[in-house]
């Protein structure tokens, strides 16, 4: 066995050991629930902009970005632009690929800091609500074609996230992924959500699993959620298998 072939044997029983760590998952659990109130999540930046993501998600992106070297990376959800720019960020190191953020408000102050960013050439924005019949269109014109991964995180209600899978996951190439971000929001106390109308039974992981229940071409990615422990996304990150 080749010393590559070697080590990715022994990354996969890594993974498998903390597949049956039943204690380990649930102290990684715990932790990001202790973690919560504290906004975590927004103690990061990416080229200067906020990514409110935790960095292990982030790795685990980069890893699918560089495998698949994607034509378009759609992300719903802007906010700061963080992780657009990030995405554009590796798809410039891969010399390949850009990256369109779709999000209902983006804020002045944002877009012009976006728009002056120096990864600007490899993104693009487009304001209106992600699951709008024109801008659902709009972005079937522009991923027809394409390897297409998608990435949602804008409005985390179930009745929203799942009309965006609807929309987006089939955009996704075979072997692809669609990754539905904050998940994790049904493993929380309701009491972290007072102002939102999301929260425990009501978020993007009771979508993922409707949509899962009436879509076959999509599985869930055990090994990711499971090397990194630490996530945002348990559930999220759904793999094309056809």
């Amino acid at each position: 066995m080749k010393p590559q072939e070697e080590f990715q044997a022994e990354v996969t029983r890594n993974i498998e050991g903390l597949k049956r760590d039943s204690d380990l998952q649930a102290m990684s659990r715990m932790w990001v629930r202790e973690i919560a109130p504290h906004k975590y999540s927004y103690n990061f930046t990416w080229m200067g902009r906020p990514i409110i993501q935790f960095p292990q998600d982030m790795v685990a992106m980069q890893e699918i970005l560089f495998a698949l070297q994607p034509d378009l990376v759609i992300e719903t959800g802007v906010a700061h632009g963080g992780s657009i720019v990030y995405y554009a960020s590796i798809l410039e190191l891969i010399g390949h690929g850009e990256v369109l953020g779709i999000d209902i408000d983006i804020r002045p102050h944002n877009r012009e800091a976006l728009e002056a960013h120096p990864m600007r050439k490899r993104f693009q924005l487009l304001q209106g609500s992600s699951v709008a019949p024109e801008i659902v269109a709009h972005v079937r014109k522009i991923a027809c074609g394409k390897r297409v991964v998608v990435v949602l995180d804008s409005n985390h209600t179930h009745e929203h996230v799942l009309a965006e899978l609807r929309a987006y996951a089939p955009l996704v190439c075979k072997d692809g992924y669609c990754v539905v971000m904050d998940t994790i929001v049904d493993d929380l106390p309701g009491s972290l959500f007072p102002d939102r109308p999301w929260g425990p039974g009501d978020n993007p992981k009771t979508a993922v699993r409707e949509f899962l229940r009436e879509n076959g071409d999509f599985v869930v990615d055990k090994d990711i959620e499971a090397k990194l422990l630490i996530t945002v996304a348990p559930e999220g990150y759904l793999r094309r298998v056809r």
